[in-house]
């Protein structure tokens, strides 16, 4: 099934300070910065958002089996 979009094999590039690198990469916790694993998130779905829409022009999520 073709979908239009990227299928897993193009790049995308994110720009993570090293604690958003350490709190979604290794799920190190900062007990005082709570929201950095939820902002790394974020930025990356963000990124991956844009460069799905880029290509598609419309995301269909259906076709992601999400």
């Amino acid at each position: 099934m073709s979908t239009g979009f990227a299928q897993g094999n193009e790049t995308i590039t994110v720009e993570l300070t090293v604690k958003e690198a350490m709190a979604l990469g290794a799920g190190v916790r900062f007990w005082n910065q709570s929201g950095i694993a939820a902002e790394a998130r974020h930025k990356v779905v963000e990124r991956l958002n844009q460069k799905l829409l880029q290509e598609s022009g419309k995301l269909d999520y259906a076709s992601l089996g999400v």
